[in-house]
């Protein structure tokens, strides 16, 4: 299963770094948002990665969009990593893949990664916008540049 351009954001519950469950169906309706897949906390790209996210930030709350952040990792892990490095968005746990899965994020390098993979959603909850690449600077820059041409619309 993959998301395509115009679906809808999967109907899935996962718990966030604070043992919390979260559903994106609490988004819809209520503003856009971006979904990043990254492999690992604390390794040296995606924390890059996460870093970068959070010195934009502010950029995607003016643009009235929120940012979530999915690894495999524990709900330990991300409460680690996203206080060591003081990432203010949301932060989920996949520990058994099903958002992988549902979302249709593949592995890289030969299987052996999990992918890093973007997507960004209206309000309304449709996939607007997807993007894949394991160069972790890439991702912030098409995200914002997606939210800006929704925010035309």
């Amino acid at each position: 299963m993959s998301l395509n351009i115009g679906d809808e954001v999967p109907e899935l519950e996962l718990k966030d770094k604070n043992g919390e469950l979260f559903s994106f169906k609490d988004l819809k309706g209520e503003q856009a948002f971006v979904v990043y897949f990254y492999p690992k906390d604390f390794t040296p790209g995606c924390t890059k990665e996460a870093c970068s996210f959070r010195d934009r930030y502010e950029d995607f709350k003016d643009l009235g969009a929120e940012v979530i952040a999915i690894s495999s990792d524990s709900e330990a892990s991300h409460s680690k990593f996203s206080e060591k490095y003081k990432l203010p968005f949301i932060f989920l746990s996949d520990t058994e893949k099903e958002a992988r899965k549902a979302f249709g994020v593949k592995s890289s390098f030969l299987g052996l990664v999990p992918g890093r993979e973007t997507f960004v959603f209206d309000e309304n909850g449709i996939l607007r916008f997807r993007f894949n690449s394991m160069n972790a600077t890439r991702h912030i820059p098409e995200a914002l540049e997606a939210l800006r041409e929704i925010s035309k619309n």
